[in-house]
């Protein structure tokens, strides 16, 4: 088995956690591909590094991530693209969609012996015009419309199916999948919905009303939003916290279900309740 790996080193003990995966890899007979970048850090420890970060996704079986939540998520789309899935070592906090921690390294055993089942998860896909291109981008948690430095509210329009359909004001938006409703769309009040149901939800930051609540959609929706803010506020499109887009008042963004899915590979038989019940309660969420 081919395995490319990627680490956020940046994360407490994710280095030496890092090494330990490397290890135990090569024990059970895979190999390992890095990111060149990283080569002055893994010296001497038989990995295969690329210059050519898309040829590396080409090339390998599986991808497996080492950090947090965002790390997971931010590979997991690029392994999408590629078409390859991916497993998550947790050395972050809650690490919602991360497999296995660090003291269960002993189950990529069962990893390289193809000992595993691949789960599916549904991609956003967002779409709008900047700069007077088209763009289209990916979305495994959530897209997040929202203010700049100003605290200013911003008025929202919601069309579904080309039908005007809900109206918010509110400090922002939240896009999400189901895997994405345990993340921001959690602290918004949004529901917690099981990541193996294929819809959209609508989830707003501080609504000013008392009746404004969060809106689950079909899989087959297509959603258009379009934001204005009546003081010249700078408005920001958000992609799962790592993409980062300066959008204009009454841009149209479109939002739909993408054909294309994160592959998000499992070792163990834990389901998504017993997960969310573990980490909420660890964490004392």
């Amino acid at each position: 088995m081919k395995v490319a790996l990627i680490p956020n080193l940046s994360k407490h003990n994710a280095q030496l956690h890092t090494l330990e995966v490397v290890h135990k890899l090569h024990k059970f007979g895979a190999e390992v591909f890095m990111r060149s970048n990283l080569k002055s850090c893994f010296a001497n420890s038989r990995i295969t590094f690329y210059d050519d970060f898309d040829k590396m996704m080409f090339d390998c079986d599986v991808v497996i991530a080492v950090g947090g939540d965002g790390t997971i998520i931010h590979c997991s789309r690029h392994a999408a693209v590629a078409g390859k899935p991916i497993l998550g070592i947790n050395v972050g906090r809650l690490g919602f969609v991360a497999e296995l921690e660090t003291n269960e390294l002993d189950r990529l055993k069962d990893l390289v012996d193809g000992d595993y089942e691949i789960e599916n998860r549904m991609l956003l896909e967002i779409r709008l015009e900047n700069n007077g291109h088209k763009e289209t981008y990916y979305a495994l948690n959530d897209a997040v419309i929202a203010r700049g430095a100003l605290s200013r509210i911003l008025d929202f329009t919601v069309h579904f199916n080309r039908k005007n359909v809900c109206n918010y004001r509110a400090d922002g938006l939240i896009v999400s999948t189901p895997t994405g409703s345990t993340a921001y769309s959690l602290s918004a009040g949004g529901p917690i919905i099981d990541p193996s149901i294929c819809c959209i939800l609508l989830t707003p930051i501080c609504p000013h009303s008392l009746l404004t609540r969060p809106v689950v959609f079909g899989p087959d929706a297509k959603l258009s939003v379009t934001a204005t803010s009546n003081y010249n506020s700078e408005i920001f499109l958000t992609i799962d916290g790592d993409t980062f887009i300066q959008i204009e008042d009454n841009q149209k963004i479109d939002f739909c279900r993408s054909e294309r899915s994160a592959g998000i590979i499992k070792l163990k038989d834990n389901n998504f309740y017993e997960v969310v019940n573990k980490k909420l309660t660890e964490r004392r969420i």
